[in-house]
């Protein structure tokens, strides 16, 4: 059947948790250091512009965020992040929620998709975005805390909306 990226649903909100949860706790790409209890993720995914899942055959098996990366005068500047089940990687299911996310991102009124801080040992992220268009706007020197204290660079990446 294939995949595909809706809207996410409450039902979804235990196995997005755990996507997620799994992402925090591996401790190399995403910020946070705390997953998201049940209640906290019902909050948190509601509350972004757009939650999307990718499901195949019934089963999430990745997700992301989409949201303003900043208010006001920025507020036309989306930011997303992308999660997918570590058992479902290498399939291009992170593709397929970035291109979802920029359309929606366009829908939804945003102009720019920016990436604040995408860690420079992520390389199948990085070259993903750059095979889809994205630009680096340089490199952050030990932007990115690993979980063994060390410090690794991050390259923040952005996209203008107008180019689809």
């Amino acid at each position: 059947m294939g995949i595909v990226i809706r809207k996410y649903s409450e039902n979804d909100l235990g196995t997005m948790a755990n996507i997620w949860n799994h992402v925090v706790k591996e401790g190399k790409y995403f910020p946070q250091i705390d997953g998201l209890s049940l209640k906290e993720a019902t909050a948190f995914f509601a509350e972004q512009t757009f939650t999307g899942v990718a499901e195949e055959d019934g089963v999430i098996v990745g997700l992301y965020i989409l949201h303003p990366n900043n208010i006001g005068r920025c507020g036309h500047i989306a930011n997303a992040s992308y999660a997918v089940a570590a058992d479902q990687r290498g399939k291009r299911i992170g593709e397929k929620l970035v291109v979802h996310s920029l359309q929606m991102a366009k829908e939804s009124g945003f102009r720019i998709m920016q990436f604040n801080a995408v860690v420079a040992n992520n390389k199948g992220a990085i070259s993903l975005y750059k095979k889809l268009g994205f630009k680096e706007l340089g490199t952050i020197p030990g932007g990115f805390k690993m979980d063994n204290g060390t410090f690794v660079d991050i390259i923040p990446f952005y996209f203008e909306l107008s180019s689809i």
